[in-house]
């Protein structure tokens, strides 16, 4: 028999309650908190009250629950959230004026990427991705960019999973994605062509820590149309090595366990 699941901790049960908001879930009734969070109605009224006064949720006029600033202000001590945000912006803001296109500065969460910061102006490409947003490794500039640089372990374990394809450009076949990645390593960037919407190319570079491990990655989506992806790499990889040595790093600085 399989061994007994351990009850919840009242932790775990807190936890439980943030995590039933999501990027499609981001006002919700107490029922519904309950429901998603797998809670008595009675148990959910106290836990939400308890984050309520806390910050960490608002309500509002509607009786509906969101996400509290106070989070916000805890999330913003995250060195890989907006002080790393705060350190790239210049450089982010310099590749806007160059390209006028969607810029992105991502982190790896796991086996995804997430999305700290993104410029955008009224006339550049539609894209899925907003800041928080968490798209899969392997179908992004960026994640190309981190998977490539995250090591033999995580890797393996990418192509042992289930690729997500969002269109029919997306890479799915992990030997296909293997010598995708092998490419990235040599050229130092990544080109995503298609995989998240088919009018849409990605161009992304690594950002390296002062030890050379690459800690987050930049890139600009542009239109499929009348676009060369080749002429984005230049303006992309200075900016991700600017931000690279705001940080610290010293070109050739790469960390020893991290493939460069």
């Amino acid at each position: 028999m399989p061994p007994a699941t351990p009850p919840r901790s009242a932790a775990d049960r807190l936890l439980d309650v943030l995590a039933a908001f999501d990027l499609h879930h981001p006002a919700l009734s107490l029922t519904e908190i309950g429901r998603r969070a797998d809670l008595p109605l009675a148990t959910t009224h106290r836990l939400v009250g308890a984050l309520t006064r806390w910050g960490a949720l608002e309500r509002d006029e509607a009786g509906d629950y969101h996400i509290g600033l106070r989070l916000w202000e805890v999330a913003a001590l995250a060195p890989r959230g907006m002080g790393l945000r705060q350190t790239a912006m210049p450089f982010l803001e310099d590749l806007y004026e160059t390209t006028h296109e969607n810029v992105h500065l991502a982190v790896r969460d796991g086996f995804e990427v997430i999305y700290i910061e993104r410029i955008s102006a009224r006339s550049a490409v539609g894209v899925r991705s907003r800041v928080g947003a968490r798209w899969p490794l392997h179908a992004t500039g960026v994640g190309l960019v981190l998977l490539a640089h995250g090591g033999t372990e995580l890797q393996e374990q990418v192509y042992e999973r289930p690729l997500t394809a969002f269109t029919p450009y997306t890479v799915t076949d992990p030997a296909r994605l293997r010598r995708m990645l092998a490419e990235v390593r040599r050229a130092g960037c990544a080109v995503s062509d298609r995989q998240i919407t088919d009018d849409a190319v990605s161009v992304a570079a690594p950002v390296r820590g002062p030890r050379g491990d690459v800690i987050a990655a930049v890139s600009v989506v542009v239109p499929v149309k009348g676009t060369r992806a080749g002429a984005l790499v230049p303006a992309v990889q200075v900016a991700a090595r600017g931000i690279s040595r705001t940080l610290g790093w010293q070109p050739g600085r790469t960390s020893p366990s991290v493939p460069s």
